[in-house]
C-alpha cells in the first residue's frame, strides 16, 4: 500500500515580493497626489521580511497598502502576508508604519488546521513537523479534496502546498 503526503506551510516567495516592492515604488513615483510628500516604502530589514511604510498620515499609509495589496493580486500572492496589525508611528509630521511578512505556522496555526483535518477526513493523518504540517493518505484523491478544504477556509494567514508526492 503506498502512502501518499504533501506538507502544509505558511510561507511567501521572496522573489515574488521583490517585484510587488519595485512595481508599488514605480507606481507611488508615478502619483500625482504622492508629489512633495514623504510617501515612500522601504524593506524593514536586509532579510527584506517585511516593508516600513512611510507618508504623510495614516489615509496615505493606506493608500499605498492598498497598492502593495494590488500588487500581491495582480501578482497571484496571498495578502494574508501582510501583517498589519503594528500600530503606525507619527513624527515630524510624518507617519511611519512596519509590515512584517508572516512565515510559518506555529502551534496554534497547526493545531488548528490539524483539527480540521481529523474531522472531515479521519483516515488521513496530519502531523505537525515544526513549522510545517504533513498530511499523509492512502488516497491521492483524499489528498486533493484536503487541499480543497483547506482553499475553501477562510484562515488568517497564508498557506500553500509543498512537497507533493
Amino acid at each position: 500500500m503506498t502512502n501518499f503526503s504533501f506538507d502544509i506551510v505558511s510561507e511567501y516567495d521572496k522573489a515574488e515580493m521583490n517585484n510587488v516592492f519595485d512595481q508599488t515604488k514605480r507606481e507611488m513615483d508615478s502619483r500625482y497626489d504622492f508629489k512633495g510628500t514623504p510617501a515612500a516604502i522601504e524593506w524593514l530589514n536586509d532579510a527584506k521580511s517585511g516593508l516600513k511604510v512611510t507618508g504623510s498620515g495614516e489615509w496615505q499609509i493606506d493608500a499605498i497598502l492598498d497598492i502593495i495589496r494590488k500588487k500581491l493580486a495582480a501578482r497571484e500572492q496571498n495578502q494574508k502576508v501582510l501583517d498589519t496589525s503594528k500600530e503606525s508611528v507619527e513624527s515630524n509630521l510624518k507617519t511611519t508604519k512596519e509590515v512584517p511578512f508572516i512565515q510559518g505556522l506555529d502551534r496554534e496555526k497547526a493545531k488548528q488546521l490539524t483539527v480540521l483535518l481529523r474531522d472531515n477526513f479521519p483516515k488521513a493523518k496530519p502531523l505537525i513537523q515544526g513549522d510545517t504540517v504533513r498530511v499523509t493518505s492512502n488516497s491521492k484523491d483524499e489528498l486533493q479534496a484536503i487541499m480543497q478544504l483547506i482553499k475553501s477556509k477562510d484562515f488568517n494567514f497564508p498557506l500553500s502546498f509543498t512537497n507533493y508526492r
